[in-house]
């Protein structure tokens, strides 16, 4: 009869510290830091991107833009337009194009709740973030209502205020 042997497993080793912080999925891809500013956000919602394979490299290495993009229902599917993703640097004559419109990947449910949502006057469909969730590229839509300029400014002092009341209490602290 052979002898057993016992074998001893090592835990799992700790994802490579080389490996980019966005490819691992520790941080978002691109952000769009204007969605906050220029409207009201009001859901948030979760859909997948279909895209070429030099549009997943770029986005890994972190070179997708949403500054101007936005989401569109049509014909019961949900598209993203004028998201950049910038051509991939090892590519070759099969790189995708820059600004090319996406397919975004979300239930029918949603879908339906969204045509009614976003024929409402005023509402759109803002991408705030994209990022990498199991190794597949998601982006966060948000359906947004555009801010007037007064809007703006009364955001930008209420922001003022709380940060000056929180660098009084912060002296106060420190004097005390």
């Amino acid at each position: 009869m052979a002898k057993q042997t016992t074998h001893q497993t090592r835990p799992n080793p700790e994802k490579s510290p080389r490996r980019q912080p966005t490819a691992s999925g520790e941080k978002d891809a691109a952000v769009n830091r204007n969605a906050g500013h220029n409207y009201f956000l009001l859901e948030k919602f979760e859909a997948g991107v279909v895209l070429t394979g030099t549009e997943v490299k770029s986005v890994r290495t972190g070179k997708a833009n949403l500054k101007d993009a936005y989401g569109l229902v049509k014909d019961d599917e949900l598209w993203l337009l004028n998201c950049h993703i910038s051509p991939y640097e090892h590519g070759s004559y099969s790189n995708h194009a820059v600004l090319r419109t996406r397919k975004l990947l979300v239930h029918k449910e949603e879908i339906r709740k969204l045509i009614g949502k976003t024929q409402q006057k005023g509402l759109t469909l803002i991408p705030t973030r994209m990022y990498l969730k199991n190794g597949k590229v998601k982006i966060e839509l948000a359906l947004a209502r555009g801010k007037q300029q007064w809007d703006k400014r009364e955001t930008e002092r209420r922001r003022t205020a709380d940060r000056e009341a929180r660098e009084a209490i912060a002296r106060g602290r420190k004097q005390g």
